[in-house]
């Protein structure tokens, strides 16, 4: 099945689908609102997201309803991404992204926890300007 054959088939599954985990758990396609909880009880969790090319065109909606700096919720894709820059960990109450896959990558928006990447300042390999004096020819 192509990629497009599978944008096409969104009409035929239920959407708003929630799940509010208190564990690790691997989402699914249909799986388009996630409101994980961490905490002293769950400890450290993992939200593993659908596979890429499968949630194409999709969108998912992920807040953190409770989380620290020791019971974090990390957001990983399931190695399928292009470009995927690195997990995603959320360590505070309502910590959120808004994750959305355009079949060979996922695009997180939003206000992210802790994400490399998330907040550079510059392309990578620019870190002083570069300047170039006038040249002249006798």
């Amino acid at each position: 099945m192509t990629l497009e054959d599978r944008f096409a088939e969104h009409d035929k599954e239920v959407v708003d689908k929630f799940i509010d985990p208190a564990a690790n758990v691997e989402m699914t396609t249909r799986d388009y609102v996630v409101r994980p909880s961490a905490d002293n009880d769950t400890g450290p969790i993992t939200v593993t997201l659908p596979p890429v090319s499968d949630a194409k065109g999709r969108w998912y909606s992920i807040i953190a309803r409770n989380a620290d700096a020791v019971n974090t919720i990390t957001i990983q894709d399931d190695d399928d991404s292009e470009c995927w820059v690195g997990d995603i960990v959320m360590n505070g109450k309502c910590d959120r992204c808004l994750l959305y896959s355009d079949g060979l990558a996922w695009i997180p928006t939003g206000s992210v926890g802790e994400w490399p990447g998330a907040a550079t300042t510059a392309p990578p390999g620019t870190a002083s300007p570069t300047t170039v004096g006038p040249t002249t020819t006798a």
